[in-house]
């Protein structure tokens, strides 16, 4: 999320006067010509250039090839926010774990305890570590690993909301508390702020999102990967014109043994199954929820209501 908010923070820099976003400057550049360039990664290389041949390719940035600055070579990405003014951003991170199947197996073999990742979880939550672990201010990274996607939305809906921009610039990422489908509403709503165009017209979310669920039903790509810590990239803005771009590839991966993966199934240990498209049908869930509620707003003339009623939502299907 850090690293992409440094990237729209060169896209809006030509746009207008943004706040400095704060995130890991050496991995993006500015470019001429509608191109952002990324620091170079062989994994998302790799995946890139396959999925410009693929059905997905009208839902990833396009790939431009690769070009050396000074000692770094970068990636030539499509500029997502190219001819948006004062977009409005959401980042999704898809699947119902974020890490690899390989990080997991060198944390078992490892049982080292990490300071740094007990000052990550205690930041988030104080009570998290056992008393034992409080002791010695430390977690092993197979006990933080388990733990941060456990703890979020990513084990109950298959995804979490990273962060959302909004079009002052000011930044939300206080998602963590959210579990349930009725509070991914709230958040939709709030991104959104009820405006049905953007979620329901014809170049809305909702359509959208339809599209991707089909053309990955379709993708040979996504039948033999295992996508994991991949996002979801929404952005609109005033014209009510909305987008849904699939980004961050670097711990996409071939399955072994030329197998195929479902993506719809939960995760176990010793499975390669990313739970991606739970994600998606969350996602698409809430959506629907969402328009229910800002259409009974509209008819009930209560569009700037701050709090909404849910269960109405619910109800109503």
């Amino acid at each position: 999320w850090k690293t992409y908010l440094t990237m729209m923070h060169w896209s809006l820099q030509r746009q207008s006067s943004w706040v400095q976003l704060a995130g890991h400057q050496g991995n993006f550049q500015l470019s001429e010509g509608g191109e952002v360039l990324k620091l170079y990664s062989e994994v998302e290389e790799r995946c890139l250039d396959s999925l410009m041949r693929d059905t997905l390719r009208p839902f990833v940035p396009q790939y431009h090839g690769l070009v050396t600055r000074g000692e770094h070579c970068y990636i030539r990405l499509e500029d997502l926010l190219r001819g948006l003014r004062r977009p409005v951003i959401m980042d999704c991170k898809m699947g119902v774990r974020t890490f690899q199947v390989e990080e997991l197996i060198t944390a078992q073999s490892k049982s080292s305890m990490r300071s740094d990742m007990y000052q990550k979880m205690v930041k988030i939550d104080p009570s998290a570590p056992s008393a034992e672990e409080h002791a010695q201010k430390a977690v092993t990274k197979l006990r933080y690993l388990q733990w941060r996607d456990t703890t979020s939305s990513s084990s109950t809906l298959g995804f979490r909301i990273e962060g959302i921009m909004m079009d002052d610039g000011s930044i939300q990422r206080d998602f963590r508390n959210i579990r349930t489908l009725a509070q991914a509403t709230e958040a939709l709503l709030f991104f959104t702020r009820s405006h049905l165009d953007i979620l329901v017209s014809f170049l809305s979310y909702h359509s959208r999102l339809l599209a991707l669920s089909e053309a990955l039903k379709n993708s040979l790509f996504f039948r033999t990967h295992e996508v994991i810590g991949s996002s979801l990239l929404f952005v609109h803005d005033h014209s009510s014109k909305a987008s849904v771009w699939m980004i961050d590839f670097g711990k996409t991966t071939p399955v072994p043994n030329m197998s195929q993966l479902l993506h719809d199934v939960p995760w176990a240990e010793g499975s390669r199954e990313d739970g991606y498209l739970i994600g998606l049908t969350s996602l698409i869930a809430s959506l629907g929820q969402a328009i229910s509620v800002a259409s009974w707003q509209q008819q009930d003339g209560c569009v700037g209501e701050k709090h909404v009623d849910l269960k109405c939502a619910e109800d109503c299907g």
